[in-house]
């Protein structure tokens, strides 16, 4: 099958945003409902980067499937495809998605919606990479795992027997990437919103931002 002529095609991750589900780790700052109403925040910040970058079709990947309302909506509102992960967990899930868009696309990104600062400009780097030779590409997280990974070609080794959710995904995934020989490039270290600390941080730029654009 011929590759399109897009730059990248766009895989945002998302959980359907259910109150108590979601942001866990909030829930003691801000309530369940809270927590699930920055979740809906960040995802739609995501679909906005995604979207505004151009280099071809995003799909918005939805777990636990595509029934919600709320990704629904934000699938058509976004006009983005709407497509349930498969898998039992996320090291397949990925793999999965990977698998079947590497065979519609010469290069794929997958995104979630942790990163607040990941913005057009940093896919656009992302799949710039990918175009110039790159099997792989990551843009790491200070959490010690990565706020983007694109392939250019799928190997189970990249997400099998990871431990996800910890500090040794990142260390992990470079040590694979050694394994298979592989060439990949790493973008600038960014920071997801998960911890009580990281809200405060981004509640602190929210307000610099808005001096700033109010001076």
């Amino acid at each position: 099958m011929p590759l399109t002529s897009c730059n990248a095609l766009t895989l945002v991750f998302a959980k359907a945003p259910r109150a108590g589900e979601v942001k866990t780790r909030l829930i003691p700052l801000l309530g369940a409902e809270g927590a699930a109403a920055l979740h809906r925040q960040l995802l739609q910040r995501t679909l906005a980067s995604a979207t505004s970058a151009d280099l071809g079709p995003v799909e918005l990947h939805a777990a636990p499937d595509v029934n919600d309302a709320y990704l629904q909506d934000c699938a058509k509102r976004f006009g983005v495809a709407l497509v349930a992960q498969r898998g039992a967990d996320l090291g397949v899930r990925l793999r999965n998605a990977f698998d079947e868009a590497l065979a519609r696309h010469g290069r794929v990104l997958i995104i979630g919606t942790d990163c607040p600062v990941l913005t057009a400009q940093h896919l656009h780097e992302a799949a710039s990479a990918l175009e110039h030779g790159h099997d792989a590409v990551l843009i790491p997280a200070e959490d010690g795992g990565y706020a983007l990974i694109g392939l250019t070609r799928c190997d189970n080794r990249l997400f099998d027997h990871i431990a996800w959710g910890t500090d040794t995904v990142l260390a992990t995934t470079r040590e694979r990437l050694r394994e298979l020989k592989w060439r990949w490039h790493e973008l600038e270290t960014l920071w997801d919103i998960d911890r009580p600390e990281d809200y405060r941080r981004w509640s602190e730029l929210a307000i610099l931002n808005e001096k700033s654009q109010s001076a």
